[in-house]
């Protein structure tokens, strides 16, 4: 029998979820293998059906599709906000193994994707992503996170399957208290991003080559 909250998948979805992304690692490759969805960028939140449908993630597009596939091998669907200043918030999905934790992204950006289960706590899990971490200007942005949201307690949304945009979920990340990951002293005394580690983050990026990236201020994050 399958949990109620799974009952409105299709059978070739349940495939999908069970054998193709049926680990972490499995659904990082999936969402590293389609586009970014770039175009409509911050104008869709799309539910996982319509993800694997369409064949483009944005970052809480992804996130919220490896919570699904994560609830499908009988795991919490989790994910986290990471939020900045000077540049736009990214969402991962969180797992735990062996106590650890580990997080699946999809993003613009190289550095912001997968983190093996290696982390003994959410903060550090948040403060691997530091570094790469920034604005086309090159400046650090990172400065907290969210306590990680159960999707499950939208499934009223019918999150996992529904053709509506998940807006509530959005708002919900927003709304929640946050954790600030550097003290107000040290925030003020970052330097900038060398030329070399930002090129490296900017790797596959969709719209910012190295020489836009120099010129450039606008937010990017994904």
């Amino acid at each position: 029998m399958l949990p109620r909250a799974l009952a409105s998948l299709t059978p070739a979805e349940l495939v999908t979820f069970r054998r193709r992304l049926d680990t972490p690692a499995k659904v990082q490759r999936f969402l590293d293998r389609i586009p970014y969805n770039i175009e409509a960028d911050g104008d869709t939140f799309r539910s996982p059906r319509r993800v694997l449908r369409d064949r483009t993630a944005n970052c809480i597009e992804g996130a919220v599709l490896a919570a699904a596939a994560l609830r499908v091998q009988r795991n919490p669907p989790l994910i986290m906000d990471l939020t900045a200043v000077r540049d736009e918030d990214h969402v991962i999905a969180v797992f735990r193994r062996r106590g650890l934790w580990g997080a699946v992204g999809t993003s613009k950006f190289t550095g912001l994707r997968y983190r093996e289960p290696v982390y003994r706590s959410l903060r550090e899990l948040a403060m691997s992503y530091f570094e790469h971490y920034y604005n086309l200007a090159g400046e650090r942005t990172l400065r907290g996170h969210g306590r990680p949201v159960n999707l499950a307690r939208f499934d009223y949304l019918h999150w996992m399957t529904t053709e509506d945009d998940l807006w509530p979920i959005a708002e919900h990340l927003e709304r929640i208290p946050h954790l600030a990951l550097l003290p107000p002293a040290v925030d003020r005394q970052l330097t900038r991003l060398d030329a070399r580690l930002k090129a490296a983050g900017l790797l596959h990026h969709p719209t910012a080559g190295p020489a836009e990236a120099a010129r450039t201020r606008t937010r990017a994050r994904g």
